[in-house]
């Protein structure tokens, strides 16, 4: 059996479980396909804290959503021989919550915090000398009968991951001695982790298929993962069980995910700028309006992969879509390559 690789895993469109996204998640650097650059870097630094038996230097991961940060902070661990604590920076609304997770470490073990820029002021703080000086200081009572309790913690490593490192401030960001930033993954190193997942959930796959799943994928592990258990779900009920290429494009049009990877949300955002507002510029808070879909769902859910994709852009004066978005929704671009606000594009073929 070829183990796992990729990013970690989630459920698809049917549901999966947290027992999918388990056995699909790497379990170690070595099964684990693209970041080559990330994966070097953590090896000689890894290798470098053995060799002195000491603990691994704070780590920070910055990147997208599914991209694998959290599957390098459970694989680190297991790289090392050590134990891992994993918290949530909104759960921890206050200092005495991180505490009891502070205390709890073991020797060189590893504290992983997701979403870390999310970490309230007064929390982040507290942070500062646990990871400096391996201590923290307790309040006991309160008013002039307080007092202070100096605690020493056992050296560990503090593992982070963000997906808006610009929210971190300063002098937390610059508490991490390694910082690595997570990209896009390729079609090849897609089409392996689909190929890989494939065996391990004991579905034949065949190599243009792989390639067909990790076109519609966006270049993210986790999206890829959520399209492989999808297309499983197809094979097993409307097929043999076998996936082939043309079985991928019918499960893909059946929940309308296009040979780019669009959705039929991130279409009609398309259309809807290029019907209504003549290819933009539009402001978002009009789009969302006309499309009754919230301005935050469509800044943070249906943007960033247009804006990826060339699709559209983004200016002073709002949103507009390029010739090649008006090529994909199969619109034709105007003649004149002008809008209601001005001219912006102009036709390739005029």
């Amino acid at each position: 059996m070829v183990p796992p690789a990729g990013g970690g895993g989630s459920s698809g469109p049917t549901g999966g479980s947290d027992d999918q996204d388990g056995q699909l998640r790497p379990k170690r650097i070595a099964d684990m396909v693209g970041q080559q650059h990330v994966i070097e870097v953590l090896r000689i630094a890894m290798d470098a804290a053995k060799k002195r038996d000491e603990p691994l230097g704070h780590i920070l991961f910055d990147g997208p959503p599914g991209l694998g940060k959290t599957t390098f902070a459970t694989c680190i661990p297991r790289e090392m021989g050590v134990s891992v604590q994993m918290a949530s920076g909104p759960a921890l609304k206050a200092p005495k919550d991180i505490i009891p997770y502070l205390t709890n470490l073991e020797d060189r073990s590893v504290l992983f915090l997701d979403e870390i820029h999310r970490l309230p002021k007064a929390v982040e703080e507290y942070l500062y000398t646990a990871m400096e000086d391996f201590r923290i200081d307790i309040v006991l009572g309160e008013g002039v009968s307080a007092r202070t309790l100096n605690l020493q913690l056992k050296p560990f490593t503090l593992i982070g991951a963000t997906t808006r490192a610009g929210m971190l401030s300063g002098p937390l960001r610059d508490r991490f001695q390694i910082r690595e930033h997570l990209g896009f993954y390729s079609l090849s190193e897609l089409s392996e982790i689909i190929v890989r997942n494939a065996q391990k959930l004991e579905v034949e796959v065949e190599s243009q298929a792989a390639r067909s799943i990790a076109e519609r994928s966006r270049g993210t592990p986790r999206v890829a993962n959520n399209r492989l258990l999808w297309v499983r779900d197809f094979a097993m009920s409307k097929a043999d069980g076998r996936v082939s290429e043309p079985l991928v494009g019918r499960a893909m049009e059946m929940i309308g995910i296009d040979a780019m990877g669009l959705d039929r949300q991130d279409r009609r955002y398309l259309e809807t700028v290029i019907r209504v507002f003549a290819g933009g510029p539009a402001g978002i808070e009009a789009i969302a309006h006309t499309m009754n879909v919230s301005a935050d769902t469509l800044v943070d859910e249906v943007e960033p992969f247009l804006l990826r994709s060339e699709l559209m852009i983004r200016t002073s004066r709002g949103r507009c879509v390029t010739p090649k978005g008006y090529r994909h929704v199969d619109l034709k671009l105007p003649k004149s390559g002008t809008s209601s606000q001005g001219t912006l594009f102009t036709d390739e073929n005029e």
